[in-house]
């Protein structure tokens, strides 16, 4: 993450569900909150850029187990302030672009809302972290944003490596600009290539999810 997206996450960490509030999105998160915690039953799982926790919560109901990482303290002060069993879940500071070898190995990984906020050209740096730490075939579910008119905050501005910006405005008033970007499901097939087996791809009104294996 970039220093100043992961700034900006800190200070918004407090007011960051509120993004799940909104009314439009309400249907689409209610078929979420059920087929995302489905596909880990019984799965050890490794969670990638955590945040508040609000996935997390769901992912425990049917999880083994969950390592839930994030590279904010204070996100993760407010994951777990949700009560969680800390027998089954655990969370842990971890940068996702070079996760830490202590972590272990897994069955499966979570990435929710995190592949948007990832470089293009460093797609291939996150994948080596990630796979690194999750046995041959082991299951990744991503899950992220789609942009929408009227819904989506507009895109401020592109780069020229193609990544697009948003300006994101707090409660406190200040503004930060984030990088978010929005993959067609021909650009994710491509950015992960060979290192998957068996994607596939699902794409809702506001949001896509996909689920793939991870190759030998």
């Amino acid at each position: 993450m970039q220093q100043n997206d992961l700034a900006y996450y800190s200070a918004r960490a407090r007011e960051y569900e509120q993004i799940y509030f909104r009314p439009e999105r309400q249907s689409e998160l209610r078929v979420l909150r059920d087929v995302i915690p489905a596909l880990f039953s019984d799965l050890p799982v490794l969670e990638i850029a955590c945040g508040t926790g609000y996935w997390t919560q769901y992912l425990a109901n049917l999880a083994r187990s969950i390592c839930a990482t994030d590279l904010s303290p204070e996100v993760l002060e407010v994951a777990r302030s949700k009560g969680l069993d800390s027998d089954r879940v655990r969370f842990l500071i971890a940068d996702a672009m070079a996760l830490p070898p202590e972590l272990g190995t897994f069955e499966a990984a979570f990435c929710g809302f995190w592949w948007s906020h990832i470089p293009r050209a460093a797609i291939p740096e996150f994948l080596s972290s990630l796979h690194g730490h999750l046995v041959p075939g082991a299951k990744v579910v991503l899950l992220d944003n789609l942009y929408v008119e009227d819904s989506s905050t507009a895109i401020s501005r592109k780069s020229e490596a193609g990544d697009t910006y948003q300006l994101r405005r707090l409660h406190d008033g200040s503004t930060h600009e984030v990088l978010k970007n929005f993959s067609t499901e021909q650009e994710l097939r491509n950015q992960i290539g060979a290192r998957a087996r068996h994607l596939r791809h699902i794409s809702l009104q506001h949001y896509w999810y996909a689920e793939y294996q991870v190759a030998a």
